[in-house]
C-alpha cells in the first residue's frame, strides 16, 4: 500500500521545501495543510491539500489516524503546545519536527516514555539548525576518545529564503536569557551578546555570530556527557543585520519583544528589509560545528563545515531524510529522541550525500 505523510504547515516556506524532499526521495502520497481554505490546485497529484487550524483538535486527529507519518512544520514552536505529539503516540503513528525553541523541545522530551510504550518513533529538531548541525557535531564528536568542548556556529544570508515565520523565531529567541554549559557550569547567557568572528567557507568567510537560544544548548550536553562547554552562536550577512539584532536585544524596550504584537512588527520590518537584500546577497547558510577534545592521550580539535545556497532547502534536507528512513522502516527506535540522538552518522552521510550537500571535515 502506498504511504501517506501528512505534514503541517507545509505551505510554509519550510514545510514546502519538505515536502519537496519527501515527494522526490519517496513514494509516498503528502497531505500538506495550512489554515487557509483556498483551494490549491498542484501538478503533482501526490500532493493534497488539506485546510487544518491546529486548534481543531478533532479534525487533527482525524487527519492523523489516515496518515504513517506526520512531519510538524507549524512554527512559531515557542507557542507549540505537545498536542500534535500526543496524539500521534495515541494513534501508534511516528513523527518527525522541525522545532527550534527549548521549551517545546523539553515538553515532547518528557513523553519519551509513552513513545516507547506504543512503539511510536519520533525524531525532533530536524532541518538544518538544529537539525543537519546537530549531526555534524556527532560527526565530530565520534572521532575522539573524549570530546570536552562543543562550538557551534550558523550564518544566515538575509533572510536565508525562509520567510517571515523565521523572523519571528528570531525576535522570540531575544525575549530571556538562557543557561549553557561553559566549563562544566551551566550559566545564564544574553542572547545576542558575546559576539566573535568565525571563519566559515566562502562566500561568507570571516562573520560575525553571537550567542542564540537554541535547543543544542541543552540537547548535546545530554547526548555527549563527557562534554564540558556547548557553544551555540548565530549570526548574519550583511553585517548591519547583526547590528540591528543586537540593538533589539539589548536596546530596545523589553517590551517590544515581550508581546506578540512587537514581535510582529519587528519580523515583518526584517522582512521586508531583507526581500531586498535577497536579491544581493542570497538566501544561503553556513554551519561550522568545531569540536575539542582528547584524541589518542593528546588535546585536539576537528572541524565540520557545510555552505548551502538556500537554506529552506537545505532544512527540507535535514527533515525530508529523517522523513525518508522511517518510511523506508531504515530508523526504527521507539521514544522521542533529537536528531543527534536518533541518527547514525552512517545514515547521515549517505542521506546526505544522496542530496549532493557536502560537508568537508578536517583536523585543525
Amino acid at each position: 500500500m502506498t504511504q501517506r505523510v501528512l505534514i503541517l504547515g507545509g505551505r510554509g516556506r519550510i514545510g514546502s521545501s519538505v515536502a519537496q524532499d519527501i515527494s522526490k526521495y519517496t513514494q509516498a502520497n503528502i497531505v500538506f495543510t495550512g489554515r487557509t481554505t483556498a483551494i490549491e490546485t498542484q501538478q503533482d497529484k501526490s500532493l493534497q491539500y488539506l485546510a487544518l487550524d491546529l486548534a481543531e483538535t478533532e479534525k487533527l486527529r482525524e487527519a492523523i489516524s489516515n496518515t504513517n507519518l506526520v512531519v510538524h512544520c507549524a512554527g512559531p514552536f515557542h507557542y507549540r503546545d505537545t498536542t500534535v505529539l500526543q496524539i500521534c503516540i495515541e494513534q501508534g503513528v511516528n513523527y518527525v519536527d522541525v522545532s527550534d525553541h527549548r521549551s517545546y523541545t523539553s515538553k515532547v522530551l518528557a513523553l519519551h516514555d509513552r513513545a516507547v510504550e506504543k512503539g511510536v518513533t519520533a525524531v525532533i529538531n530536524t532541518g538544518i539548525f538544529p537539525g543537519i548541525s546537530n549531526s555534524m557535531v556527532r560527526q565530530c564528536v565520534e572521532q575522539f576518545d573524549v570530546p570536552e568542548e562543543i562550538h557551534l556556529s550558523y550564518v544566515v544570508s538575509s533572510s536565508g529564503g525562509a520567510g517571515v515565520t523565521v523572523m519571528r523565531t528570531t525576535f522570540l529567541g531575544l525575549q530571556n536569557p538562557f543557561e549553557a554549559l561553559i566549563n562544566g557550569q551551566w550559566e545564564k547567557v544574553k542572547p545576542y551578546t558575546g559576539r566573535e568572528t568565525v571563519s566559515f567557507p566562502q562566500p561568507y568567510g570571516k562573520s560575525g555570530v553571537y550567542w542564540f537560544d537554541m535547543p543544542e544548548t541543552f540537547t548535546l550536553p545530554k547526548a555527549f556527557p563527557t562534554v564540558k562547554s556547548v557553544i551555540t552562536k548565530f549570526g548574519s550577512v550583511p553585517d548591519f543585520y547583526n547590528h540591528l539584532t543586537w540593538i533589539a536585544a539589548n536596546i530596545f524596550p523589553k517590551s517590544w519583544i515581550q508581546n506578540p504584537g512587537g514581535v510582529e512588527f519587528l519580523a515583518q520590518v526584517s522582512h521586508f528589509m531583507t526581500g531586498v537584500t535577497d536579491n544581493l546577497r542570497g538566501i544561503g547558510v553556513a554551519i561550522r560545528s568545531e569540536v575539542r577534545g582528547i584524541k589518542n592521550g593528546e588535546t585536539a580539535i576537528y572541524c565540520s563545515t557545510l555552505v548551502h545556497e538556500n537554506t529552506s532547502v537545505a532544512a527540507g534536507y535535514g527533515t525530508g531524510s529523517i522523513a525518508q528512513l522511517l518510511l523506508a522502516g531504515r530508523l526504527n527506535k521507539p521514544g522521542v529522541y533529537t536528531v543527534e540522538e536518533a541518527l547514525s552518522t552512517g545514515l547521515f552521510e549517505e542521506m546526505m550525500q544522496s542530496r549532493g550537500l557536502n560537508i568537508n571535515q578536517q583536523w585543525l
